[in-house]
């Protein structure tokens, strides 16, 4: 394969559509997170905001790491087509971009981890703490305003040809909006006032998807600048357990470098991984097989 990389491919419309549409999912669910804080610091948060938050964390959260990754992108497991349309949708109410877009990105960083091409490394941004602020910048965040789209529109022949991936990219918009609209209307049904139905909102919708977005762009910038190695991998992948917390497991990243296709990724007894418990307990239930272990991952994508 041609190890060459250029974002040549995008136009500028493409690149231009990228931009507007990651400026907007950047600074709304910031916009909402802080308007949430602001009215719990007014008395305007009860417990069951936090419940709404909870849940459609872990729901939109276990969408990304379990569906987006180690489903679709790297096929650690198997799973009957309506619990891999469950994942997708769950992935897209996080708000990361359609469901081509993140496998296709996620991809070329393997490909490429820590040297050209990568799309997300903050390595080789130079020298001294300037660099390093400015790598960190690009990893967690910048990236995506720089022709993510040639990225986007990547060949997946593996997701092409599956029609539950296509509806689930297809239908991205859909299934975000519906990743914010319904916390917001379960708060107001309990509640029965409009007040809830707006905190709802906002810890549920848009609060949710903001930690959401940091807790994941954390594994492109601290994972690949801060933590343990117990693994020799050729790029500079860490393991985080700050990260593996707030990622349910997608801050060992060091462990995932090492072995890609391994649907486990806290490979030791403390290393907490609750995307793993999830696929784990999917198996005995026998709603996941072919689970990919270390012992049967390749260290190919």
């Amino acid at each position: 394969m041609n190890r060459a990389f250029s974002p040549s491919n995008a136009t500028s419309a493409g690149v231009r559509r990228t931009q507007i549409f990651t400026l907007v999912a950047v600074i709304v669910p910031w916009l909402g997170f802080v308007t949430a804080a602001v009215l719990a610091w007014n008395n305007f948060l009860s417990l069951r905001d936090i419940v709404l938050f909870v849940i459609m964390y872990l729901i939109a959260g276990f969408g990304v790491t379990g569906g987006y990754h180690r489903l679709f992108t790297h096929r650690s497991f198997v799973c009957p087509v309506w619990v891999r349309f469950l994942f997708g949708v769950a992935g897209s109410m996080a708000v990361q971009g359609p469901l081509f877009f993140w496998v296709a990105t996620h991809r070329r960083h393997h490909q490429y981890s820590d040297i050209a091409g990568d799309p997300h490394s903050p390595q080789n941004h130079g020298e001294g703490f300037g660099a390093m602020i400015r790598g960190f910048y690009h990893s967690h965040v910048g990236w995506m305003f720089r022709g993510a789209d040639a990225m986007a529109v990547r060949s997946l022949p593996d997701l092409s040809r599956d029609k539950t991936a296509r509806v689930i990219h297809r239908g991205f918009v859909v299934w975000a909006l519906a990743g914010l609209a319904l916390p917001s209307v379960v708060g107001g049904l309990i509640s029965g006032t409009w007040m809830g139905c707006l905190t709802g909102f906002l810890w549920g919708g848009l609060a949710r998807v903001c930690v959401a977005h940091h807790a994941t762009w954390s594994v492109n910038s601290v994972c690949h600048l801060w933590g343990g190695r117990d693994f020799e991998t050729p790029d500079d992948s860490r393991n985080n357990p700050a990260v593996a917390v707030v990622s349910l497991g997608e801050g060992w990243h060091n462990n995932h470098h090492a072995y890609p296709q391994s649907a486990r990724h806290g490979l030791r007894w403390f290393q907490l991984d609750p995307t793993w418990m999830l696929i784990w307990s999917l198996a005995r239930v026998r709603l996941a097989s072919n689970v990919q272990g270390i012992r049967q991952a390749s260290a190919k994508v």
